[in-house]
């Protein structure tokens, strides 16, 4: 765990989360709102939530999953950042998002100034993208918030990736929220992946 001492009030569909802000959770913020405010529905998953938690892990990344958009509105939002910026793909808003963001493939966005967290920006490609932005979860850190992935989708992502430091990033998830979460939106995030009961029983049930 890390060594701040972090609150965490469950309510609703929010999480109020309060804690002293890293430099990865003030760059999360800054960019979360700069999608909210072109409207651009996203959620932010995988490695960073953990960590935005009190996991005593790094990550380089922070992995950003948005709706569909149209190439005006990724004009728009690539227009509105270039001067603070920059795309590590390609330096064309065209190619970016005709080979990368369309076909699928990450979009890596940095800061000029900063070179760490890249932001790793894909569309919802599959019903499993689509649940995962349906359900998300506000997280209000002071008077800001963001958007996460629901900790029913991120566990079995977890488990379903299955390394050793997958499986304890579940298992902290787990265990900061098993009294929490909607078991039965667990269980079907579950059976999208084709995860055992069994097998979620072993790896977090039983520890």
């Amino acid at each position: 765990m890390s060594q701040n001492k972090i609150i965490i009030e469950f309510k609703n569909n929010e999480m109020i989360l309060d804690k002293k802000l890293s430099i990865n959770d003030e760059q999360a913020l800054d960019f979360s709102e700069i999608l909210a405010k072109n409207n651009i529905r996203y959620v932010l998953f995988s490695r960073y939530i953990p960590i935005l938690f009190g996991n005593n892990e790094t990550s380089e990344d922070i992995d950003i999953l948005i709706q569909k958009i149209s190439f005006e509105k990724f004009l728009k939002l690539w227009l509105e950042i270039e001067n603070t910026y920059e795309c590590k793909n390609s330096e064309d808003p065209i190619d970016a998002y005709n080979a990368y963001l369309k076909n699928h493939h990450v979009v890596r966005i940095i800061k000029k100034d900063n070179q760490i967290p890249e932001f790793r920006i894909k569309i919802i490609k599959n019903e499993i993208d689509r649940f995962t932005l349906k359900y998300r979860k506000k997280v209000i850190l002071g008077d800001r918030n963001l958007f996460i992935s629901p900790f029913e989708m991120q566990i079995p992502s977890n488990l379903s990736r299955g390394s050793p430091k997958d499986i304890d990033e579940a298992n902290f998830l787990y265990k900061l929220s098993k009294d929490k979460l909607n078991m039965k939106l667990m269980e079907r995030f579950l059976s999208e992946l084709n995860i055992p009961k069994e097998s979620f029983e072993m790896f977090l049930t039983s520890q």
